[in-house]
């Protein structure tokens, strides 16, 4: 495994995980789907896999937007002292 969060190449390909989900929090929807199918996808199931799931997207989307603000104040500098 890649990080605690992210899975490799070959674990996603292997877990058929589609290529719009493999992100930095592909390591924790591996384990999730496979609660899922096990269990029917019963929504009462799964739920710690789905709440760590969550909040990791949660929280890559937070960093995602902090970066593309940080960029964007980045970019209005440069054309402030053209």
């Amino acid at each position: 495994m890649a990080s605690s969060t992210t899975a490799s190449q070959e674990e996603l390909k292997d877990a058929k995980v589609p290529l719009g989900w493999r992100d930095r929090c592909s390591a924790l929807l591996i384990p999730l789907n496979v609660c899922r199918r096990e269990k029917s996808y019963l929504p009462w199931e799964c739920e710690d896999q789905k709440h760590a799931y969550e909040k990791c997207v949660c929280v890559a989307h937070s960093l995602y937007v902090r970066r593309m603000k940080a960029l964007s104040k980045a970019k209005f500098a440069a054309q402030e002292e053209q």
